[in-house]
């Protein structure tokens, strides 16, 4: 049935008064409190991860279709072409790097007005080193029982760079893209053990000005392939990418995310600002939907989660064996071939406020990319509020989970009604350290490795103070 017809069916039930008939007895079409969408045909873009799990779920759980809204998800070859095709409009939104809309909206690799009502998902990630440079990380690592004892940090790793430094040879990790989570996640490992992962400038984007640890590109999908072949050492990515390494025999996952930065935020829904401002009511359903998926798949202890994992197996989706899948999104982890350990939230798609999109999420985002040079210069305080709130819409996302609320598919306690946008400040880091989203300067100061004050990178260089 065309998404035209069964507007029309809608259109009509409303008109005939006949709203009133039982649910079971309504196409699809009518079920739902319909809001009066602009658009209802959508294209939506992904990567292959497990974490595109809430576009997934909406679609096959048929809570787009509950709000009118039927949508086409396409899988996208890297980042880059997913931004640009949600930029020039070929696709209506897209599962998102958090740190692409912010970058986007600073004008940072590409230029444009992208924004965010609802933010996908907390951790799920990790970073996993070749079984050689493993081999060479345990010695240096605490052990209990036989087994490393976690969170492993980054100090391990240090001799190994060292070595390879003296030796004349380049340690190279992959990364999904510059401004991803993974590469944040991934320098703020490196920097809390001393290694250097390196600075951008407006002249040099490479980002590995004065790097102890030279840090490239990988699309998540071939980081097992890559790491396999030697061209790098170690990587971070999304699932089910760390754990494919360790069903292949071919790596060594050391650390999650969530050990890295307890509970951190991970991708976004994005949009232009052009469509969310023309397309209001859709944006408002589309969220709707999206916030459903996300209860579905935490809801009763994550007991629809291998319901979850055989839609994702599907090639239409992630594509890869259920047993990889499910072996992050169950609840455990495995690190060392044989050593599964129980993470029960190593991905979290709905509880601890998962969804909200928080400025204080997109601050955080921000700091590091002033941490590592893609911003250039000093901005205050003040800059980094503004850029968070010209890009996070925590009001959109409030305004759909009422309805939700409302319309009996949400529970009110579920939501962060009084919140000013900001999470209390953490010190829930591998370092220690913590973070306040009001004060970024103050946060980047009292890190010891990257740029702080006004310094700024100039040739190969930090000047100012």
């Amino acid at each position: 049935m065309s998404s035209a017809f069964q507007r029309l069916i809608r259109q009509t039930l409303l008109v005939a008064g006949m709203a009133a008939l039982p649910l079971n007895l309504l196409p699809s079409a009518a079920r739902a409190d319909m809001l009066a969408v602009e658009k209802d045909e959508l294209k939506f873009g992904f990567i292959k991860l497990t974490d595109m799990a809430p576009l997934a779920v909406a679609k096959e759980l048929g809570y787009f279709e509950d709000e009118g809204l039927y949508v086409t998800l396409e899988p996208q070859a890297n980042w880059k072409v997913l931004l640009d095709r949600v930029i020039t409009g070929e696709l209506d939104g897209a599962h998102m790097l958090a740190g692409q809309p912010l970058a986007a909206s600073i004008g940072f690799g590409t230029s444009a007005a992208l924004v965010t009502p609802f933010s996908m998902d907390l951790n799920g990630n990790g970073i996993t080193v070749s079984n050689d440079v493993w081999a060479m990380m345990k010695p240096y690592v605490p052990m209990e029982d036989g087994k490393p004892v976690h969170p492993i940090k980054a100090d391990a790793l240090k001799p190994v760079v060292d070595k390879f430094k003296a030796e004349g040879k380049s340690f190279n990790m992959g990364m999904v893209f510059p401004v991803s989570t993974h590469n944040y996640e991934l320098r703020y490992w490196l920097a809390s053990g001393g290694i250097h992962p390196g600075f951008y400038s407006p002249s040099d984007v490479s980002g590995q000005i004065k790097a102890d640890a030279l840090l490239s590109v990988t699309p998540p999908p071939q980081m097992p392939a890559t790491l396999e072949a030697g061209t790098i050492l170690g990587y971070s990515v999304g699932e089910p990418w760390n754990q494919a390494a360790v069903f292949k025999g071919i790596g060594v996952p050391v650390i999650t995310d969530y050990e890295i930065w307890k509970n951190n935020p991970e991708k976004v829904f994005g949009m232009t600002k052009a469509f969310v401002e023309a397309n209001p009511n859709t944006t408002l359903a589309l969220t709707k939907a999206l916030i459903r998926a996300a209860i579905w798949l935490d809801e009763n202890d994550n007991a629809n989660r291998m319901e979850a994992v055989k839609m994702l197996a599907k090639p239409e989706y992630v594509g890869a064996d259920e047993a990889v899948i499910a072996n992050s999104m169950t609840g455990t982890f495995e690190y060392e071939k044989g050593d599964k350990r129980e993470v029960p939230d190593f991905n979290v798609f709905f509880r601890h406020f998962a969804t909200y999109p928080y400025y204080s999420d997109a601050v955080w985002y921000l700091t590091q990319m002033r941490r590592w040079g893609q911003i250039a210069e000093a901005k205050d305080d003040a800059w980094y509020a503004e850029t968070a709130k010209s890009v996070y819409l925590p009001d959109v996302y409030l305004k759909a989970a009422q309805m939700l609320v409302d319309e009996g598919k949400a529970d009110k306690a579920d939501f962060p009604w009084d919140s000013d946008g900001y999470r209390a400040p953490t010190a829930e880091f591998i370092d220690g350290m913590t973070y306040d989203g009001k004060a970024p300067n103050a946060y980047l100061d009292s890190l010891p490795i990257g740029l702080k004050g006004a310094q700024t990178i100039e040739g190969s260089e930090v000047v100012g103070g």
